[in-house]
């Protein structure tokens, strides 16, 4: 019987088409999809207050950091200078007012490689009545140990970003004196 049931499932084996086989094999050879990192957060404001907080230096300061600067033209910076020294942002690739800001993005200083050759960072603004959906769109990931630890994290810290921003417009600016007192005290 188990024999007789092995030769009818060769049978039928022998009648598939090679080309289904070969098509199945090259379909496992084809490069994976780019990776993405992908974020969207709902910022309760319309969008020229949430691009006004994004694309200005004292919009940035509300929310990013004290030491943040936008250059906004082709080339200029989009950057925070956070507490001990490290820079984050990066250069502005293009822009269209209240739609989109693109910026070759600076990885963390512990990951130099990924810092050195940048990612492209697009993020779209999207109006939805009273609120904006931002979303974050970081590509040009490439292959390696340390690229994937900088996605990790980027993917981590570019939602603590999200969030910071959003927090802007439920509880208003950040107060930096009063945040960096607190982390201070907490260090004591």
């Amino acid at each position: 019987m188990i024999q007789r049931m092995f030769c009818q499932l060769l049978a039928v084996l022998a009648l598939v088409p090679t080309g289904i086989a070969a098509a199945q094999s090259a379909t496992s050879l084809q490069p994976a999809e780019p990776q993405k990192l992908v974020i969207e957060f709902e910022v309760p404001a319309p969008v020229a207050e949430v691009w006004r907080a994004f694309s200005t230096s004292d919009g940035l300061r509300t929310w990013l950091g004290p030491d943040a600067v936008v250059d906004l033209r082709t080339g200029g910076e989009w950057t925070v200078r956070f507490p001990g020294g490290s820079t984050g942002g990066g250069t502005i690739l293009s822009f269209v007012p209240e739609k989109e800001i693109a910026i070759a993005a600076l990885a963390p200083d512990k990951f130099p490689h990924v810092r050195a050759e940048r990612t492209r960072a697009v993020f779209a603004f999207e109006p939805r009545g009273k609120v904006t959906v931002v979303r974050l769109t970081q590509t040009g990931w490439k292959s390696g140990e340390e690229w994937t630890r900088a996605y990790e994290y980027l993917l981590a810290g570019n939602a603590q970003l999200m969030a910071m921003l959003h927090r802007r417009f439920v509880d208003g600016p950040t107060d930096w004196k009063k945040v960096f007192s607190e982390a201070e005290a907490g260090t004591k």
